[in-house]
């Protein structure tokens, strides 16, 4: 079981306390939302990176230089 440490800053006094299941389940929650985050977060990364992909490839086509092409997008 998870623990958590209370620490009474008047006294110094430290205890370790057994989460109960409520902050267990809120724990897990908070997890959650972070992982939900984290993939959302890196799958707008990885639609930015083949959209500027992609940009550049058409802008080469149309016979800009490379250089040329990362000029026009940044």
């Amino acid at each position: 079981m998870p623990i958590k440490t209370l620490i009474d800053c008047s006294t110094g006094v430290v205890t370790e306390v057994e989460l109960t299941a409520e902050e267990v389940a809120t724990l897990e929650e908070s997890a959650l939302a972070h992982q939900e985050l984290q993939a959302k977060t890196q799958a707008e990364a990885e639609a930015k990176a083949e959209a500027k992909a992609s940009a550049l490839a058409k802008l080469e086509a149309l016979g800009l230089t490379e250089e040329e092409a990362n000029s026009l997008i940044s």
